[in-house]
């Protein structure tokens, strides 16, 4: 192991030194340039020893104790925390493209060991590398051509918030309209691909020690993801077709959705100027609360945004997590004192998107439904036909939904629902710690828009929970609702023209409405006995 650690720090030594010299001799500013590539080796020195301090750990801490005894699970649980924690220290020194690995890692909630979700989801939102003033100002003189006391009329130099590939500032343009601006850290677009290249190497060799540790698929997935959330216009361009979808394919909803306007003379692609959102992040409750709306009903939104997004548009925001969706009352256009407010849910940072092709989502929309009606047979057809197989189709199930697979299969109405009290908890823990080998092979199988669609779902999961103290049956309704909907629009077209398979279209959907009233009654009298029980 000492000689496999050694070969680790030769080979990112070798990759550093590469990557250094390449980027000097084609660089236009090789000043600039051989200044961030001084800082790559002194990383990549980082990330060997962090990574050979971790095998070391693990290979000692488990040192003949017997697999799966109780003394074997306390050591590997006390590796995992200690690991966990120089993670997340190299994370935050490195920065940039480590802390949104990071932050990755903190959504991946009983998929990967829970000791790093915990530690990540503790820090990783809330610890952001912060540029100082300077470097802001540098990035908006290069970008726009003019330092910020005179391309805004005014500019704010503390920043509302920092994330990990940039951070948000408040100004005002000459026409007295205030925005936000959006700023990327400075040389993020420079060191991305040694940084990347960097970890790729480190997860390999991790695998190399440890076969059941397979995380390559997150690497591939970060080196898919990053150059397109480097570059702004991307974004604003995703923000403009997620608004024309609501509009397009489910107008219905299309005014409860958001997205801040963007400012494109005053946008490059590392700088994003937006409107300006004066309204509370989603999981403020008692911000809701004192604009006069009801937390079940901002939850309710959520959940029918993203199904329409997953099953019908095909077009996925795929970073719901708390910060980036904000919410206020619809505005109206007419003036009621008693109308019940309605929500309309603000969505903002669109870098992060994907596509499912018509086939993964009419099949993970027959899914949803398996799952919401509890049908083994749907649940088990549709999880091998989205990869999972026929030995891992139980535990997809169980993965997706948090829930054993006796509960999965269960008849009753509130089967799906998580109670989120501590018991719950538990269970879903040791689970995910009895079954992390056939996890770990469940991730290698599953096509990368489904590892992104399960990481979304542990994103609207979290909200959710905030929102609720636990999960609604009426997620759930939903849900089932909008995936039935994406699959009947889809056999409607498969029929049209067909007398017969017309009939037997609509026979399908008085059937399958007839058995939503049976689980909007059985939800309307599982809510009445808890208000009775309560009492």
């Amino acid at each position: 192991m000492r000689r496999a650690a050694i070969k680790l720090a030769f080979g990112t030594a070798i990759l550093g030194g590469g990557v250094t010299a390449a980027a000097v001799a084609t660089s236009d500013d090789p000043s600039t340039t051989l200044k961030i590539c001084t800082i790559v080796p002194l990383r990549l020195l980082r990330d060997s020893f962090t990574v050979a301090s971790v095998v070391a750990d693990y290979q000692y801490s488990c040192w003949g104790l017997k697999q799966g005894s109780p003394e074997w699970l306390k050591a590997k649980h006390e590796a995992h925390e200690r690991s966990a924690y120089k993670l997340q220290e190299l994370c935050f020194r490195n920065g940039g493209i480590y802390i949104k690995l990071g932050q990755h890692i903190s959504q991946l909630e009983y998929v990967i060991p829970e000791e790093y979700v915990r530690i990540m989801k503790a820090s990783m939102l809330k610890r952001c590398p912060v540029s100082s003033y300077d470097q802001i100002r540098n990035v908006v003189i290069k970008e726009l051509g003019g330092p910020p006391e005179k391309v805004f009329q005014e500019f704010d130099s503390k920043p509302l918030a920092s994330a990990s590939l940039a951070q948000v500032h408040a100004a005002r343009t000459h026409d007295g309209q205030k925005v936000a601006i959006k700023v990327q850290h400075t040389h993020l677009t420079d060191t991305a691909v040694a940084d990347i290249a960097t970890v790729n190497l480190i997860v390999s060799f991790l695998h190399w020690c440890f076969p059941e540790l397979d995380y390559r698929w997150l690497v591939h997935e970060v080196s898919e993801s990053v150059p397109k959330e480097l570059d702004f216009l991307f974004e604003a361009r995703n923000s403009l077709k997620c608004m024309d979808n609501f509009r397009k394919l489910s107008p219905h909803l299309a005014r409860n959705i958001y997205a801040p306007k963007v400012f494109w003379n005053l946008s490059t692609s590392r700088i994003l100027t937006m409107e300006f959102m004066d309204a509370p992040e989603i999981t403020d409750v008692r911000a809701i609360r004192r604009l006069g709306l009801e937390p079940i009903d901002v939850s309710k939104l959520v959940s029918h945004a993203f199904a329409e997004m997953i099953f019908k548009h095909g077009f996925v925001h795929c970073d719901p997590h708390a910060a980036n969706m904000m919410v206020r009352p619809l505005p109206s256009s007419k003036w009621n004192i008693f109308e019940k407010k309605k929500p309309q849910l603000i969505l903002l940072d669109h870098g992060l998107y994907r596509e499912l092709n018509f086939s993964t989502r009419i099949n993970y929309a027959a899914l949803w439904k398996g799952l919401v009606f509890a049908d083994v047979k749907a649940i088990k057809d549709n999880s091998i036909k989205l990869g999972a197989g026929e030995d891992l189709y139980v535990l997809f199930a169980g993965v997706l939904t948090m829930r054993p697979w006796q509960k999965v299969v269960d008849p009753s109405a509130d089967h799906l629902v998580i109670k989120g009290n501590q018991d719950d908890r538990a269970e879903l823990q040791m689970y995910a710690a009895q079954y992390f080998p056939q996890i770990s092979e469940l991730l290698r199988r599953l096509p990368r828009v489904i590892l992104l669609m399960l990481k979304t779902n542990d994103c609207l999961r979290s909200v959710n929970h905030t929102l609720l103290q636990g999960s609604s049956l009426e997620t759930y309704f939903i849900i089932g609702k909008v995936a039935s909907e994406a699959l009947a629009d889809s056999k409607r077209i498969t029929c049209e023209g067909s007398a017969f398979g017309m009939l037997s279209f609509w026979l399908e959907m008085i059937l399958v409405e007839v058995r939503f009233l049976c689980l909007k009654i059985a939800m309307h009298l599982l809510q009445l006995k808890k208000a009775i029980d309560s009492h």
